[in-house]
């Protein structure tokens, strides 16, 4: 056994000062009467629970959002400063009374959840933090419009035990033209719906909120009170399509909105000759037509990098780009440093980020994986270290 700690074969740097000015981006945006809950779902979005929670004190974040009991119990372990939690998704029977004792809020889409949320509620002498989730459309969870009434009437009859903290529903791809038409119809109907809740109810939920990144930015009408952010706070619009029709409406001195706040990065693990007609890695996938030299680097599909990055790939070594040569390993690649000779073992290696004036950005690295941004970030494996700068 060792008696230090062993390096890890990759570091994720998170970079502080990018994530502020993100932060001061989407507060902009959204005015001074809307709040910001900084949704942290995935790991974050692979960045890391704990690393976020950080960074959002610092920022004066104060609200999160998670899709399970676990991501919110990992809030509280790594932070014991008071935050608003909000679970948006998954909460077992065996969860809600941790959920309560925590005052943790949580979506109600069913009258079972309600009901055991009351008893329950009543039992402990702790209020549950109901959001009633309206279906509008996408089909997926939500309580639908005849339901609407009955499950207010609960809420209002149970007032020491139900705190009705939030009306809300989600949209169904807000970051793309094509479902304009269908997001559309969601909005109506739910401005529709909550016409008639203020109406007919004289109690009203604490909150509003339909806005994810991709609403908050193209239809800003769904503001409400409050917005739930993913993406944009991590230094990534929502799509391509959602970045132009942005862009397109700043003027031209008008700069890049957002900062990137990740970077990956490993070292280079050994160096290698490589003769003419040899072939490289696991396989016959790559053959080499001169002398070659290539670069060992101790990451591969078990840390998050795509097997579908076998040769054709990219990494930053010496401050260029080095292609992936041969089959991604499970726990190692290979580059091409032909062109780089100064590069020796133990030097850096940019996966993910800035070397020089040269970048490996997270969009091309899921443009050659075959991956969305959402999917490529939060496949980060859990264990990698996550590191803060700039803090």
């Amino acid at each position: 056994m060792v008696n230090s700690v062993p390096a890890p074969t990759s570091w994720i740097e998170v970079d502080a000062l990018a994530y502020r000015h993100n932060i001061d981006f989407i507060r902009t945006m959204i005015g001074p009467d809307v709040r910001f809950c900084s949704v942290v779902k995935g790991n974050a979005y692979g960045h890391g629970i704990d690393t976020m929670v950080r960074l959002g004190d610092h920022a004066g974040v104060s609200e999160y959002g998670v899709y399970s009991a676990d991501e919110a119990y990992e809030m509280h372990r790594c932070n014991d400063r008071p935050q608003r939690i909000m679970i948006m998704g998954n909460l077992c029977d065996d969860e809600l009374e941790c959920a309560l004792e925590n005052e943790v809020s949580f979506s109600v889409c069913s009258k079972q959840r309600l009901d055991q949320a009351q008893s329950l509620a009543a039992k402990i002498g702790k209020a549950a933090q109901v959001h009633l989730e309206i279906e509008t459309g996408m089909n997926r969870t939500g309580i639908g419009i005849h339901e609407l009434d009955h499950f207010i009437g609960i809420i209002s009859s149970h007032p020491e035990q139900l705190r009705w903290a939030g009306l809300c529903t989600h949209f169904a791809g807000a970051e793309s033209i094509a479902n304009y038409l269908r997001v559309k119809k969601q909005f109506v109907l739910f401005r529709k719906i909550l016409k008639h809740v203020k109406k007919t109810w004289p109690q009203v939920p604490e909150s509003i909120h339909t806005a994810c990144s991709a609403a908050a930015l193209r239809y800003p009408s769904t503001h409400y009170d409050l917005v739930r952010i993913g993406i944009l706070q991590y230094g990534f619009f929502p799509s391509r399509e959602v970045q132009v029709e942005y862009m397109a409406t700043q003027d031209e001195s008008h700069v890049y909105p957002l900062r990137r706040i990740v970077s990956w990065k490993s070292r280079v693990m050994d160096i290698k000759s490589v003769h003419t007609g040899e072939f490289i890695g696991y396989g016959t996938s790559y053959l080499s037509n001169s002398p070659m030299r290539i670069a060992s680097i101790p990451v591969g599909y078990a840390h998050g990098f795509s097997r579908s990055l076998s040769n054709q790939g990219r990494v930053l070594i010496g401050g260029q780009q080095a292609k992936v040569v041969g089959m991604v390993n499970m726990n190692m690649i290979q580059a091409d440093v032909t062109g780089i000779p100064e590069v020796q073992a133990g030097d850096e290696v940019v996966l993910i980020g800035r070397q020089g004036d040269q970048e490996i950005s997270v969009s091309s690295f899921a443009e050659y994986s075959d991956q969305v941004n959402y999917e490529l970030l939060t496949r980060l494996p859990h264990n990698i270290p996550r590191i803060i700068k700039n803090l």
